[in-house]
C-alpha cells in the first residue's frame, strides 16, 4: 500500500552519547523522506558529538569513540537535515519522547530554529503498544513477518519502522490513512515544549509539568515570580523549552502592554 500523504514525510532514527535530551548529543543519524508519490530517498550519517559516548550507549548501539572520531560534526551536517526535514512531517519508533527532543536540541544548539508547530508528528512505536505491546524486532516480526536484522543500527531501524507504519495502516480499519489523524493518534499528552516541561491544561493555557509551580498556569507564574524565568534560563533545561518560555514569556508581555 503507499500513504496517503499531502506534504512529505521524514521518520528518522538516532544513535546517541545517552539517553539525556539536554545533554547528550547524536553518533549517528538516519532520515528517510517519503514523498505523496511514493518517491523515497534516504540518509544515514556518523557523527562526531565532540563528547564521549556512553559506555551504556556503546553497549546499545555498537559505535565507540573511535568510530567516530573523524567522523564530522553535527553543525557540519546540519544543513543537509534541515533541508530534507525542514517541509516534513515527522515520523519515527519512540521519536515523540526521545528523538524529535534531542534533535530539536541538536538544531537549536546550531541556530536552526526549529519550531515543532510547523510539522506534525507520528510515533509508530505508540500506535504498536496500543496496539500490540512489544519492541521494535518483535513488531517487525508482528506486521512484516520479517526478523529484523542488525537491530539498532539506524539505518535498519529507521527503514523497519517505515516497513512497520504502513502494515500497521493497513492491518487496523480504524486507523486512517492521513498524516494529521496519525500524529493526533500518537500524541499521547498535550505540551507546548517537545520534553513535555510545559503542558497544557484544559482551559488551553501552558502549565509548569515540574517544580515548585507544577500545575500552575506558566503566564500568571512568570508574573509573580520574576526571577523564576531568568533561573530555567540559566540552568540545565532542553533549549526548546526555554524557547517555549521565552515565546510565552514575550507574548504575555505584548497583552500586557495592549
Amino acid at each position: 500500500m503507499s500513504l496517503k500523504l499531502h506534504k512529505p514525510i521524514c521518520f528518522f532514527d538516532l544513535e546517541t552519547t545517552g539517553i539525556n535530551v539536554g545533554k547528550d548529543r547524536i553518533v549517528e543519524i538516519s532520515v528517510l523522506k517519503v514523498f505523496p508519490n511514493g518517491n523515497k530517498e534516504s540518509k544515514t550519517l556518523r557523527v562526531n558529538p565532540e563528547i564521549p559516548i556512553s559506555a551504556e550507549a556503546t553497549s546499545v548501539h555498537g559505535i565507540t569513540n573511535e568510530d567516530v572520531a573523524n567522523e564530522p560534526t553535527f553543525k557540519e551536517i546540519a544543513p543537509q537535515i534541515w533541508e530534507m526535514m525542514k517541509d516534513s512531517d515527522i515520523g519515527g519508533y519512540n521519536s515523540n519522547r526521545f528523538d524529535v527532543p534531542l534533535l530539536a536540541e541538536e538544531f537549536l544548539r546550531n541556530d536552526f530554529d526549529f519550531d515543532m508547530d510547523k510539522h506534525r508528528f507520528v510515533d509508530v512505536q505508540v500506535i504498536f503498544f496500543k496496539k500490540e505491546p512489544r519492541d521494535l524486532s518483535s513488531a517487525f516480526k508482528f506486521y512484516c513477518d520479517k526478523t529484523l536484522e542488525n537491530a539498532h543500527s539506524a539505518a535498519a531501524d529507521v527503514e523497519a519502522t517505515y516497513e512497520i507504519f504502513k502494515a500497521q495502516i493497513e492491518r487496523y480499519d480504524d486507523l486512517e490513512n492521513d498524516i494529521k489523524f496519525l500524529s493526533e493518534y500518537t500524541n499521547q499528552r498535550k505540551t507546548a515544549d517537545l520534553a513535555g516541561m510545559i503542558g497544557i491544561n484544559d482551559k488551553g493555557q501552558e502549565i509548569f509539568n515540574f517544580g515548585k509551580y507544577k500545575g500552575q498556569v506558566v503566564r500568571e507564574v512568570l508574573e509573580k515570580d520574576q526571577g523564576y524565568y531568568g533561573w530555567i534560563q540559566n540552568a540545565d533545561f532542553p533549549m526548546y523549552t526555554k524557547k517555549v518560555l521565552t515565546k510565552i514569556k514575550l507574548k504575555s508581555s505584548d497583552l500586557f502592554n495592549s
